[in-house]
């Protein structure tokens, strides 16, 4: 017996922490000599609203999540934040001024994870303000390409040092599977140094961020094996404005004068229905949400499968284009949503101010179904001109901020007058009172689509 005590002693004293691995003394010890946790994630802000803003960030071992912040940079007077020791910080700051740039730094319980003058970002500006506002929008990025990059860079540089105050995702957003992972290589560290920590993001999911699975309750919304939501953190019960969604799939969110709604056009409502199914929860609320916001001088609707494509996807032949189509926009367009966004296609692809067109791509007419073919008492080709009614819409499909190329036989779709599946690039929309322009940026730099609509004034 006194040989196997010697024998347990002696492993002990030589491999403590082995032993006790998984008890809260090991890691106590670690940071009393010294151990620092090191960020490996963002930071990247979510829930952006007039007076408030979340950081989120990730680090490698549990620590303090606090945050510095303050009007100047060298005066960050503010602090808000926790002592759990935790890997996923989540820090609203709250009590702030419209419309106001704010500074800020991470810090953990030894050290400032990250803060220097880079480190700020805008809150919202006042529900119906009009101002100028950018925002970015880049669909089926998440692919850690050279193209990705380069479109990144070149959205970077044309926005230089003017305010981005937010940018939305349309679907795809890590490929091939959504997984944290793949979250992480080809989607956080890609946009880390500037977007990720400036701007607000509203994302949208896409087919690749539910795993690339066909509809099933086993990869229904908000599934905890769906990294996209435990990613980011949606204002679902209306904090950013609109009305409650109660769920993260989809949402809303006002920007000055700017209505937005987010939409999941892959996952599945209750284990039961999708967008297209119009009895459907995310349809019901879509109806109450445009019916609440129907003052707004412009509504942007963006989601992943569009209705309208001949790029690396068909409209006509696959099932959940096809039905959004035929069931779907019809609403939006009755409640006079100006712009919708999506993705899916590797291509970019787009419409001119049009209505009514719900059939298969042979059966576009454009003396029936285009509202206004652009150009106006010497306006440019590309300006599209709203009416007191309000109606018509322009559909924008922009799915080659990473994924690129691919297209069908009938490429180009009947119902776009511009598309273009040989370059990548994303979009910037600038709203300016009642005035819209879209600009495509590509991945080489060149603006190689713009638009405007405008509406009467005010």
């Amino acid at each position: 017996m006194k040989h196997y005590n010697f024998y347990w002693i002696i492993l002990l004293l030589a491999f403590p922490v082995q032993i006790f691995a998984q008890g809260k003394p090991v890691q106590q010890k670690k940071r009393k000599y010294g151990f620092r946790p090191e960020l490996v994630r963002g930071p990247y802000l979510q829930m952006a609203t007039p007076q408030s803003m979340m950081l989120r960030w990730r680090t490698d071992e549990p620590d303090f999540s606090q945050v510095r912040y303050g009007t100047r940079p060298g005066q960050l007077d503010k602090i808000s934040g926790d002592k759990r020791l935790v890997r996923e910080h989540m820090v609203t700051l709250s009590g702030l001024k419209p419309n106001t740039r704010y500074y800020y730094l991470l810090e953990g319980a030894k050290d400032t994870l990250q803060g220097d003058s880079s480190n700020y970002f805008m809150t919202l500006p006042l529900t119906g303000d009009r101002e100028l506002y950018r925002i970015g929008v880049f669909g089926d990025c998440g692919n850690n390409s050279t193209n990705q990059r380069s479109t990144r860079d070149q959205f970077e540089k044309y926005l230089g040092n003017n305010p981005l105050r937010a940018w939305i995702l349309l679907g795809d957003n890590a490929y091939s599977f959504g997984k944290d992972n793949e979250y992480q290589s080809n989607f956080f560290n890609i946009y880390k140094d500037n977007l990720l920590k400036k701007a607000p993001l509203f994302p949208a999911p896409g087919n690749h961020d539910y795993h690339d699975e066909p509809y099933s309750a086993t990869y229904a919304q908000e599934s905890k094996e769906v990294a996209y939501y435990q990613n980011f953190s949606m204002p679902q019960e209306g904090e950013s404005g609109g009305v409650p969604s109660h769920t993260a799939a989809f949402y809303s969110f006002d920007i000055g004068n700017v209505h937005f709604l987010s939409l999941d056009s892959h996952g599945t409502e209750d284990q039961n229905s999708r967008l297209f199914d119009t009895l459907g929860r995310q349809v019901q609320w879509v109806k109450k949400d445009l019916e609440a916001n129907k003052n707004k001088e412009w509504v942007v609707a963006y989601w992943h499968h569009p209705p309208y494509s001949m790029g690396s996807h068909n409209s006509d032949t696959e099932d959940q284009m096809v039905k959004i189509r035929e069931n779907f926009i019809q609403i939006l367009e009755r409640y006079g949503v100006d712009l919708i966004l999506c993705g899916h296609s590797h291509s970019y692809e787009r419409s001119a101010l049009m209505q009514g067109h719900y059939g298969m791509e042979q059966t576009f007419d454009p003396k029936k179904h285009v509202v206004h073919a652009g150009g106006a008492m010497g306006k440019p080709a590309n300006t599209y001109m709203k009416d007191a009614a309000n109606k018509g819409t322009v559909y924008v499909l922009s799915g080659s901020a990473g994924q690129l190329g691919g297209s069908q036989t009938s490429f180009p779709h009947d119902a776009m007058v511009f598309s273009d599946v040989t370059h990548g690039g994303s979009c910037i929309l600038e709203f300016e009172g009642n005035k819209l322009v879209s600009k495509w940026i590509c991945a080489d730099g060149v603006i190689r689509d713009q638009f405007i609509i405008q509406k009467p004034a005010k």
